[in-house]
């Protein structure tokens, strides 16, 4: 089967309507934002807890359900107050959570790779959608990186990370672009 190159005019067409539908659309992401947000630590580790709330969409889920693997990125900056503005970056991570569904098995596979990127397998879309919302017990630093008395501001946001569609459907790309997020930074300040 001979396959079928779109012609630079049906391209342009394609993407002034691509462009005047995004445009004409409210953002759907603008109520996508962190929250539960929580520090705590155990004997040797500090902790962050927080989920993202309204980032999964009707088009993220089906796009979900028709086998697009979708990924979180999560960003998260731990830093010690300093003179005037300044602050000292003790440390900072970027981890993700991946879902794909696998249409034969009826089943959502969850990777995060906080956890070893060991595959967590569910039927519920709602318990995939949990584990993908939820950080729950992540080790940010050993206590023994802070002091005390001291000052320490915890960052932290989320975004959906661009996906590649395969073959010529990258050139649909308000397909993604309508559910694109960034949550802005959630900032929660203590004292060790």
């Amino acid at each position: 089967m001979k396959r079928r190159k779109l012609t630079t005019p049906l391209k342009s067409v394609l993407i002034i309507c691509c462009l005047l539908l995004a445009f004409a659309c409210p953002s759907l992401a603008k109520d996508v934002r962190l929250s539960d947000f929580a520090v705590s630590n155990n004997r040797d580790d500090l902790l962050i807890f927080f989920k993202v709330q309204g980032a999964f969409k009707d088009e993220m889920i089906e796009a979900i359900r028709n086998g697009i693997p979708t990924t979180f990125s999560f960003f998260i900056r731990l830093e010690q107050d300093g003179p005037l503005w300044f602050k000292q970056l003790i440390t900072e991570k970027q981890i993700t959570h991946t879902i794909k569904y696998n249409n034969l098995k009826n089943e959502y596979v969850v990777k995060r790779s906080w956890d070893d990127n060991k595959p967590i397998t569910t039927d519920s879309f709602e318990q995939a959608k949990a584990l993908m919302s939820e950080i729950k017990s992540l080790r940010i630093t050993a206590l023994a990186n802070l002091q005390k008395t001291e000052h320490y501001q915890i960052r932290a946001k989320a975004e959906l990370d661009k996906v590649t569609l395969p073959l010529n459907l990258h050139y649909i790309f308000f397909f993604t672009a309508l559910w694109n997020f960034e949550t802005s930074w959630h900032t929660f300040e203590f004292e060790y």
